[in-house]
């Protein structure tokens, strides 16, 4: 897949806000691949590693962990987006 596809994201690729980011979660064969959605809806690499063995429905909770120290006040949570 490549990254910089302008394809919208289906239930297959679900994204989330984390604290005000948006992440596409893609899995690829076994492993999960994150990926940055800019303003204009290019993806980039998201530069971390979501384990294989998070399930699906583990992912928001993953992201909240993983990125707790960017919370605020005003993006104060992790959420799957539709």
């Amino acid at each position: 897949m490549d990254p910089m596809d302008p394809t919208p994201p289906s239930a297959a690729h679900p994204r989330f806000n984390v604290f005000g980011r948006i992440v596409e979660v893609r899995r690829e064969g076994a492993l999960w691949q994150a990926y940055r959605v800019g303003a204009d809806g290019k993806r980039t690499p998201a530069g971390f590693v979501i384990p294989d063995f998070v399930a699906e429905d583990e992912l928001a909770q993953f992201l909240e962990d993983l990125f707790h120290e960017s919370a605020s006040p005003h993006n104060g949570d992790v959420h799957r987006m539709a």
